[in-house]
């Protein structure tokens, strides 16, 4: 019989280093999106204070606390990570598991923006994206989440499958970066 071995979804392909940047693979635990219900949004937010330490996001924006960090995710929509969600975050809110669903790098490195510079079309750099600003948007042809985590840090989310296809962009673009110079 065959034994079947669970894998994440770069675990063959990360980590890469390319000059003064690397990009690895996080495990970011447990992912939770919540989706207040209609009139709830309040209800929800003070109870993810309560459970959590956290607050609802503002769009564009994420905060974490003690392993636990919520992302705007979408319109009405955020992306609990790290931690079990409060069950009574039921009552306010539909929980989806998207814990298998994700890929999730890092890409770390000076010259970071000027990778993702060639791949998306948003702003990141630090002075425009500061730490905490997230962001769902296009990445070369895939649909993305792109949160900073500090001066040169990003967090980079794209589904699971096509993990191989973020990784190999990805290492493409700062390939070309780092012949710049």
């Amino acid at each position: 019989m065959i034994e079947l071995i669970a894998k994440t979804p770069c675990a063959d392909i990360l980590p890469c280093k390319v000059g003064e940047m690397e990009l690895s693979e996080v495990e970011p635990g447990l992912m939770t999106t919540l989706a207040p219900y209609a009139g709830q949004e309040q209800a929800l937010s003070e109870l993810l204070g309560e459970a959590h330490g956290l607050r609802w996001p503002a769009p564009n924006r994420s905060h974490s606390k003690a392993g636990a960090r919520i992302a705007w995710f979408g319109r009405t929509m955020a992306l609990l990570t790290g931690v079990q969600p409060d069950a009574a975050l039921a009552e306010h809110a539909a929980l989806t598991d998207q814990s298998d669903g994700w890929a999730v790098v890092r890409l770390e490195g000076v010259q970071g923006d000027d990778v993702l510079a060639r791949l998306c079309p948003v702003d990141l750099r630090p002075a425009v994206f500061k730490r905490g600003h997230t962001v769902r948007c296009e990445l070369k042809h895939m649909s993305a989440s792109i949160t900073r985590l500090g001066p040169k840090t990003l967090q980079i989310m794209v589904f699971r499958s096509l993990a191989e296809t973020l990784v190999e962009d990805m290492k493409t673009a700062m390939e070309a970066v780092a012949a710049r110079g």
